[in-house]
């Protein structure tokens, strides 16, 4: 049996209708169920950011997770498909008034993002202090408590609906097929035959 980590929400939807094109049979989770078994499939619905969790530490053979939280993460894991789905980008957000100062010393940023911040700010020489935040990022910069937020941004219009802008895209991010490197080894011909057929589907959605 093959176990897959999904991540909750429209990603988990979209990928179980792939497994649904592949197999020709009905993929999905009913009411608050966690677990799914079809076949010799058993997929799990967790959270987003516990997925590559799931995956590294082998509860999960393989995953879908977002390229930012593989990144975030810095996790021990095989990447082996760029879905093309849940499509999106890591941002730098400021308040529509400011402009991004990067000769400053410092610059404030409140991010969930603490890992992929830091090593962007550096990468540009510019020290920065990370502020770490679970949710309603935006606020932050309204109220006083950072220069710039890093966030996901899909559209730009929750930014925009709280007065900020983009200021730089740091990455592009979709969600990506992942395998736990044991698993890849162990089951390789099985997780190369899904990865392939999931391959095709992905492809001719292009």
């Amino acid at each position: 049996m093959i176990t897959i980590a999904l991540p909750k929400g429209r990603i988990a939807e979209e990928t179980l209708e792939i497994f649904a094109q592949i197999f020709d049979r009905e993929f999905k989770f009913d009411n608050r169920k966690l677990i799914l078994e079809v076949g010799d499939f058993r997929f799990l619905n967790v959270r987003n950011q516990d997925v590559p969790t799931y995956v590294e530490h082998g509860s999960a053979d393989i995953g879908v997770v977002g390229l930012d939280v593989i990144t975030e993460k810095e996790l021990d894991i095989i990447e082996l498909l760029d879905m093309n789905l849940g499509k999106c980008k890591v941002s730098i957000g400021i308040k529509n008034e400011d402009e991004l100062d990067w000769s400053k010393p410092n610059i404030k940023v409140a991010t969930k993002m603490v890992n992929i911040t830091n090593k962007y700010f550096a990468s540009k020489a510019v020290g920065v202090e990370v502020i770490k935040l679970y949710g309603s990022i935006e606020l932050a910069p309204l109220v006083g408590l950072c220069d710039a937020i890093v966030d996901i941004v899909e559209t730009g219009a929750t930014m925009k609906e709280n007065g900020l802008k983009v200021a730089e895209d740091i990455m592009d991010s979709s969600a990506y097929l992942i395998a736990n490197k044991n698993s890849y080894y162990a089951k390789k011909d099985e997780i190369l035959e899904l990865y392939k057929s999931i391959k095709q589907v992905v492809d001719s959605r292009a």
